[in-house]
């Protein structure tokens, strides 16, 4: 796993239009959408990789997705499944020095 394997599927996640989930599911997981995009952003935009607060934010926000799958429909599951792996990615790649 390196930068561009990140930024690739960064590219393939960026061409996905938003998907339609249930209403009560649309804030949470637009919130965890933004951060972990962010996350991904930050880490392309840097030489250094995630600092230790980004890590730690990631790592909570990949474990209420985690939890919001179980409740996603079908068709929409796609979508958050590559926002986990990016996520997820991102957690495997060494920390910023």
């Amino acid at each position: 796993m390196d930068r561009e394997t990140v930024g690739r599927l960064w590219e393939l996640h960026k061409q996905e239009e938003w998907p339609r989930v249930a209403a009560h599911l649309e804030g949470p997981l637009m919130t965890l959408d933004t951060v972990i995009s962010g996350c991904v952003v930050y880490f392309l935009d840097s030489q250094d990789g995630l600092d230790d607060k980004r890590r730690a934010m990631l790592g909570d926000c990949l474990a209420d997705l985690e939890t919001i799958e179980q409740e996603i429909e079908e068709e929409c599951l796609s979508y958050f499944q590559r926002l986990h792996e990016l996520g997820a990615l991102l957690l495997l790649l060494p920390p910023k020095p």
